[in-house]
């Protein structure tokens, strides 16, 4: 029988085994390879947001010492004009972007040439001496301006209306009518988007080195572009530097670089800039109307949730922003509505939590709101409203601690020390105010495989094609084989970041631990069946008539219930094998489907506000979590602390400003984009609840990447509430909002 899941690695606090590298160096990243012959493409970007290119000289450029060639929708190869496919596994409904294809302009900031030459100060030179002229046509940004170009066509439905949610509205004794927004958001990983394209001219194939969150996405890409089968194709991607979900779908640099390479038959490598780093998706602007009525017992009557979201004029970008409204909390009368916006914008693209940090910040602000009008504590009054099962789907969830995460979080913040009346705790000039909010995410498990490799030194290596955005998937993974396989740590290798090994999804939507993770620890008992039933073989004295499930694997050694083992390398070396192997793949059980699966949490913060200035500070953030089986809890807590970072920043800085009359991105650097700091960050506490899932997945885990930043900036702008009486129902919660007192 395989080792229990709960000893050995699973659930230590494992130090990173890729952290050495990183912290030395030794860690190489998609742009840090160098491949012999390596030339350098410069991206030249639009400055008009509509319109055409009427003329594009590119004379100057190439007469530049050093330029290779200018690559413009005016020598695009015709091959990559007619029946070939630019889609990519994660496109939505539309026309997906194709990089130069013609000379229609769709956004501000859209590639319109690629300069390519021996150096990369050559190349960035030279793109300045490439001569656009345009004709303008008009364009607009603002989605709030558009409203009346509001869609439904190619949007999911949100779930079905339940009861009568106007009827009880107009009858319940407490009401909400109010409106939420939020600005655009950007990724900003720290690693810039890069590839690095290598072709081979007598295979007829690409071996490409790629910034993303899952190899498997751009060979897809590449392979429907260039019309190539998959074996033509490989892609890698051993370490990213930071994603967010920036990294979800293949970007533009991908193509240029392929393009560049096939071209010149020479490697060629293609690094964004941070500007250009904002022009190819983001978080979209959102607005919503939330309406919610109670009765006089607290209980609620009504939900009506409308959100407009913003989209771009070629593709239909969807979140499920609405509908954790009718999920959250028990109400029989729902009504929700999403529609989409078009601008002349890039298409937006998922975003740490998408949908469900937009969405949870109208519904846990309107919670709040509707708690102060009822007059119960917003803590007693999520209480009154707890959902046992899900209303969305009529289904149970797998499982559900989120009493218990109210609990935790608001003993050890000390919510009963909170005053309901807004602007009574005060020290000197500061004003203090206390908020909290629920959090929830999708636990998905999604088909991913693994291979394992035993070689006859008692080595174990797994692998799967999945990536590692920062995440610890490394360690975590190397952790479940590992303790599955009952063997050291020291003894494992996990490999991925390669479309040549067993394919997995995408690193995103918190799936990683619950289908990869999965699949590692089916292969890895897959392995020890074959092990077993090679170690009856080689010794019939030790395991005659036992079966796998009579043994147990630790220690690197295969033992009988008396005690008597063999190790692994002698079972090899005794059979004269040099190693065993095997490959998996999973899929999520038909349990799953009778069931819903979340991750869920409660977020408790203090705000300091300076009472003449406006200034706010977060000095302190309780989180408690309950996300089935913690598999690191040290990995574990960093994804929660980095994500209550960003959920301050979201609240307090983050803003993509824009420049509505020619659609630039004005604020398109580190500089003016505001972002949370050390000085913003400080005393941060994460709390995970025990919660068992046998249903979830094999390994009852479930994410954690999304579930740390989602009700962060509602329970701020709750606690600025509650420390000013001033409610900010826009996003960013800035100086000049809270002033209003």
């Amino acid at each position: 029988m395989e080792t229990e899941m709960d000893t050995v690695y699973i659930g230590k606090p494992v130090n990173r085994v890729d952290g050495i590298k990183k912290v030395t160096g030794a860690a190489t990243y998609s742009g840090e390879f160098k491949p012999e012959g390596l030339v350098h493409g410069y991206v030249v970007s639009s400055s008009i947001a509509n319109g055409k290119i009427t003329a594009i000289d590119t004379s100057k450029a190439k007469n530049l010492k050093g330029v290779l060639e200018v690559f413009t929708h005016e020598n695009l190869p015709e091959a990559l004009k007619s029946n070939v496919d630019y889609s990519d596994p994660l496109a939505p409904p539309g026309k997906p972007f194709r990089p130069l294809y013609n000379d229609t302009i769709l956004y501000n900031g859209q590639p319109i040439a690629l300069v390519v030459a021996e150096s990369f100060e050559i190349a960035r030179h030279a793109s300045d001496l490439v001569e656009v002229t345009y004709q303008v046509d008009e364009c607009s940004t603002d989605i709030k301006k558009n409203k009346a170009k509001a869609t439904r066509d190619n949007v999911e439905a949100p779930p079905d209306d339940r009861g009568d949610a106007e009827k009880a509205y107009k009858s319940a004794d407490f009401k909400l009518d109010v409106e939420y927004s939020q600005p655009r958001h950007f990724h900003n990983p720290m690693e810039p988007h890069v590839s690095i394209a290598i072709w081979d001219k007598d295979e007829e194939a690409f071996t490409i080195y790629d910034k993303v969150q899952g190899v498997n996405s751009s060979q897809t890409y590449i392979c429907g572009i260039f019309s190539l089968e998959k074996e033509k194709v490989r892609i890698l991607s051993p370490f990213v530097g930071g994603g967010f979900g920036s990294g979800l779908r293949p970007q533009y640099q991908l193509f240029l670089a392929a393009l560049a390479a096939k071209s010149l038959n020479r490697p060629v490598k293609v690094a964004l800039t941070r500007r250009q780093m904002f022009s190819f998706g983001h978080r979209p602007a959102c607005f919503q109307q939330m309406k919610l009525g109670a009765n006089k017992n607290g209980k609620l009557a009504s939900i009506q949730h409308t959100a407009f979201g913003e989209t771009s004029k070629f593709e239909y970008y969807n979140e499920d922003v609405v509908n954790w409204s009718g999920l959250m909390y028990h109400c029989e009368n729902v009504k929700l509505d999403y529609q989409l916006i078009p601008v002349n914008m890039h298409t937006p693209l998922d975003m740490r939590a998408p949908g469900g940090t937009t969405g949870m910040f109208a519904l846990e602000c309107g919670m709040d709101e509707l708690a102060i009008e009822a007059d119960i504590d917003p803590l007693e009054f999520r209480l009154i409203n707890y959902a046992d099962k899900d209303q969305n789907e009529d289904k149970p969830f797998s499982s559900k601690e989120l009493k218990k995460c109210y609990q935790k979080a608001a003993e050890s913040f000390g919510w009963d020390k909170r005053n309901s009346k807004p602007r009574s705790q005060k020290k000197g000039n500061t004003l203090i105010g206390y908020g909290m909010a629920t959090g929830c995410w999708e636990a998905f498990q999604q088909k991913s495989a693994a291979k394992a490799v035993l070689t006859d030194d008692g080595f174990l290596t797994v692998s799967s094609s999945t990536a590692d955005i920062g995440t610890g998937t490394y360690t975590v993974m190397t952790q479940i084989a590992a303790t599955t396989m009952g063997i050291s740590m020291h003894q494992v290798s996990f490999e991925l970041g390669d479309t040549s090994m067993p394919e997995a999804p995408m690193e995103g939507g918190s799936w990683t631990v619950s289908s990869v993770g999965s699949a590692v620890k089916v292969v890895c008992i897959q392995l020890q069946e074959q092990l077993f039933d090679l170690a009856k073989k080689v010794h019939p004295e030790i395991f005659k008539n036992l079966a796998h499930k009579d043994v147990t694997f630790n220690d690197g050694k295969i033992s009988n219930k008396s005690g008597e083992s063999v190790s692994f390398s002698e079972v090899l070396k005794e059979a004269k094998k040099e190693k065993l192997e095997t490959e998996n793949t999973l899929e999520p059980e038909e349990e799953q489907e009778k069931h819903s699966c979340y991750t869920h949490s409660c977020v408790m913060v203090e705000v300091h506000v300076d009472e003449d200035l406006g200034m706010i500070t977060v000095p302190r953030v309780t989180s408690a979590i309950a996300g089935g089986k913690i598999i690191n809890p040290k990995t574990a807590e960093n994804q929660i602390l980095g994500a209550i970072a960003w959920g301050i920043g979201m609240a307090l800085e983050e803003e993509g400003m824009i420049d509505d009359h020619n659609g630039r991105i004005m604020n398109a650097n580190l500089a003016e984009y505001h972002m949370a700091v050390h000085a913003d960050v400080q005393n941060l506490e994460v709390f995970f609840v025990e919660e068992h899932d046998d249903i979830v997945n094999p390994l009852g885990a479930k994410g954690l990447g999304e579930i740390g930043m989602v009700g962060v900036a509602s329970a701020i702008s709750n606690a600025v509430y509650n420390a000013t009486g001033v409610r900010v129902r826009d996003l960013p919660i800035t100086l000049d909002k809270v002033l209003t007192y």
